[in-house]
């Protein structure tokens, strides 16, 4: 059948992590592959209780069609942990939306047309590129170093790509795991608002942090409307509910809300008022807490397990919060090839190429180390570690010819 799809879809990726989540259903596998939260921390018992709240109090309310904007009470929520997290905002600036990947298709549909540039990190989130590829742009990376984005690298780049916006998770980056400096943060947004730039602040992982000293959004500097922030409760309360905020310049939120009408009329009214009955009637915040400290603890165990098990020449980034790590191996191993072998070992991990614009990256590997438990951690590093020093054997004897 000769299936007319549109021109777009042929620079569309399809996601690495997606196709390796279906082999994790394998009940012997050993998971660092995908993005998930540790199910075991989801507030079972109190999200069941707020359901039952919800519809015994305001069932019929819960399962109507609601505003496009988002249920009121749970705006009101969200604009208060913004402004906990140092962004001045009213439940008025909120646009809620299904999930925090939603926005990113909303802001392509408001700002991106076929050719425009867009900035990135390099590495960046892979679902991003997803996202931004189905409108036919070009990407140009920004460089990176272990405190993040170089701004200084930005003007250039402006000036000589007119990108419609600048793409960036600045809290525990999805997939490095870095964190932007509070000092390159201002200079950011100094150098954004000298051109007029757009940043689409992506902060996902922000409120897991269980090292270091807390650092406020770019929004929170934002006197000019031109940072559109994002953010969810998927790794604070459960990504099951699909539900995001948005906090944007009223013009910004105004579009938005528009093609969000024609994409889904409006984020499901159950599910936010069972968030919103989860916030106000539990401790959420000691909720955070628990998962911050397991997480800390976890990334112990996986750091430990790596220097102890690992070959010399691969290091690994140190995140002060979040979920992963990021691998660098040694010159001429393609951890596509890697992947392979490790699958062999019952052990996964999302390989670096595809969090990279160009696909390049072969010699990177992003770890997960929210979704194991200790024991799996030590188990599957160990078992990574054997693929790893089968794999460099060979360039080691290369290397001595």
């Amino acid at each position: 059948m000769n299936t007319r799809f549109a021109r777009r879809m042929s620079a569309v990726r399809p996601s690495t992590i997606r196709e390796i989540l279906k082999v994790t259903e394998q009940a012997d596998i050993i998971s660092f592959a995908g993005g998930l939260p540790a199910p075991e921390l989801f507030p079972v018992e109190e999200i069941s209780t707020a359901c039952e709240r919800v519809l015994r109090t305001g069932g019929p309310g819960a399962l109507q069609y609601g505003p496009s904007e988002g249920f009121a009470p749970l705006r009101e929520c969200f604009a208060a942990e913004s402004r906990k997290r140092g962004i001045d905002c009213t439940a008025e600036d909120i646009l809620i939306t299904t999930g925090s990947q939603q926005p990113l298709d909303l802001v392509s549909k408001i700002f991106l047309d076929a050719g425009d540039c867009v900035l990135t990190e390099s590495p960046t989130y892979m679902a991003a590129l997803q996202a931004f590829q189905t409108y036919e742009v070009h990407f140009v990376t920004v460089p990176t170093d272990a405190e993040g984005l170089i701004p200084e690298a930005l003007p250039e780049l402006i000036e000589r790509e007119r990108p419609k916006f600048l793409y960036t998770i600045p809290s525990f980056q999805n997939p490095t795991g870095m964190t932007l400096t509070a000092e390159r943060r201002c200079k950011l947004y100094e150098i954004a608002a000298r051109y007029g730039l757009i940043v689409l602040e992506d902060d996902p992982y922000g409120a897991l942090r269980y090292a270091g000293k807390p650092i406020a959004p770019i929004k929170s500097l934002d006197t000019e409307g031109l940072v559109i922030y994002l953010s969810t409760v998927s790794k604070t309360i459960a990504p099951g509910l699909r539900l995001g905020w948005v906090v944007a310049s009223e013009e910004i939120r105004r579009k938005l809300t528009i093609v969000k009408q024609a994409a889904d009329l409006h984020t499901s009214s159950l599910d936010q008022r069972i968030a919103h009955r989860y916030l106000t009637d539990f401790d959420s915040e000691a909720h955070v807490e628990r998962i911050r400290r397991s997480y800390g603890e976890r990334f112990s165990i996986m750091d430990a397990a790596l220097r102890e098990t690992m070959p010399p020449g691969f290091t690994w980034t140190h995140p002060e919060g979040g979920m992963f790590l990021w691998v660098t191996c040694p010159e001429g191993v393609d951890t596509c090839e890697l992947m392979m072998e490790a699958l062999k070992r019952k052990v996964l991990f999302v390989p670096g190429r595809d969090f990279f614009p160009d696909a390049s990256g072969q010699r990177f590997m992003r770890l997960n180390f929210s979704n194991a438990t200790p024991e799996q951690i030590r188990e599957g590093v160990g078992r990574l570690a054997e693929v790893c020093h089968a794999a460099v054997a060979p360039l080691a004897v290369i290397a001595s010819l």
